[in-house]
């Protein structure tokens, strides 16, 4: 006789490393409690899955959003989505997921979809402050709604919202909580992260603020720039130009290391930098994408400002003068940024891969009991 299969999870991401990076964290950590993982994308959201441990089986499913292309593309979206649908539902019945997690985005439409016309247990995970199109469509439709960034909005009445956090790479778990080295006149680190989206913004304005710091801070002054490659000839010769010792990189595949080494974060307000600037527990000025949906960077931000770890820096008053003082103001106060680092610290949710597993082994067990 042959043993029962383990169970199956089935995650639904959409394109961006915003909901294909924590969706990974679930992955990983489901295999360890001895759990099958197929994961639901489309051709995009693929581009995000080597990190993704290798025995996760990748399903590309047909998916498309109306935010982009012509008329003609936006015509043919609803005949894409109910294709992905009808190719989900056939292989549910095919082998029954033991729950459907969606991560957000429009790949997450068919696994969602399907796992709602056949009752399947389910959940979404929102990492941002405000509830994405697609999970806004489905948070009546599911058992729980968890939530990355608390409180999110809007929450319809008839959903179940659940604070977990947002889970965060192993690599920044390594490092939650570790010791902050107070600014003072020795070398002192400065990162800027401003994600793929709205980077050329920080790139013009913030060396520029840097170079614009008092002669004694800017001594010490350190920097770790990430910028997009067409940038990063100018940001380097700025820097270059005003004796500042930089390293600018398109990416920084140790993130995690350089924030723990940092003595200020300048970022974009992305709900997965602000949960590793949290983790870690680091003073940051934030600065909003503004063309983000529905402002959610904002949302994400406001946990920290209102903590007094962070300082909130609307685009539209991102200038040098204003960046340069703000930096000045952190640099220039050890025992504030100290607070600063303990109270970013206060916000963090270290366990939240930990709160997802248990929702979904709960979404498990209700249903064993139910089967009885």
């Amino acid at each position: 006789m042959s043993a029962p299969r383990p169970p199956l999870l089935v995650i639904a991401a959409g394109g961006t490393g915003g909901h294909m990076f924590p969706a990974q964290a679930l992955a990983e950590a489901m295999l360890r409690r001895g759990w099958r993982v197929k994961l639901s994308t489309d051709a995009r959201g693929a581009l995000y899955t080597g990190g993704f441990p290798h025995v996760v089986e990748i399903v590309r499913v047909s998916a498309a959003t109306f935010a982009r292309g012509g008329v003609l593309a936006r015509l043919g979206v609803p005949l894409r989505l109910l294709g992905g649908i009808a190719s989900a539902k056939i292989g549910f019945l095919r082998d029954r997921p033991t729950a459907v997690v969606g991560f957000g985005g429009y790949p997450s439409i068919p696994a969602l979809s399907a796992a709602w016309a056949l009752r399947l247990p389910r959940m979404i995970h929102e990492q941002n402050g405000v509830l994405g199109r697609v999970n806004r469509l489905f948070a009546p439709r599911v058992d729980h709604v968890a939530c990355g960034t608390w409180p999110t909005t809007p929450m319809p009445t008839s959903a179940h919202p659940v604070h977990t956090g947002n889970p965060v790479r192993g690599a920044v778990a390594e490092r939650a909580g570790a010791g902050y080295i107070a600014p003072g006149d020795y070398p002192m680190n400065i990162l800027v992260i401003g994600g793929s989206q709205g980077a050329r913004a920080l790139s013009k304005i913030v060396p520029a603020a840097i170079a614009a710091l008092p002669e004694g801070l800017r001594h010490h002054v350190t920097v770790s720039h990430q910028a997009r490659p067409e940038d990063a000839d100018a940001v380097a010769a700025v820097y270059a130009e005003h004796g500042i010792r930089a390293e600018v990189q398109g990416f920084f595949a140790d993130v995690p290391k350089r924030l723990a080494e940092a003595q200020l974060v300048i970022s974009r307000a992305g709900a997965s930098s602000v949960a590793d600037i949290s983790v870690i527990g680091r003073p940051s000025i934030l600065i909003p994408y503004p063309h983000a949906t529905d402002d959610h960077q904002s949302a994400n931000a406001r946990g920290l400002v209102a903590a007094g770890a962070a300082i909130l820096l609307p685009e539209s008053r991102l200038d040098v003068a204003t960046l340069s003082g703000e930096i000045a103001r952190v640099l220039g106060d050890p025992q504030g940024a100290e607070q600063m680092a303990a109270a970013a610290l206060s916000q963090s949710k270290p366990d939240a891969t930990a709160a997802l597993v248990a929702l979904v082994e709960g979404l498990a067990d209700n249903t064993r009991r139910k089967s009885r």
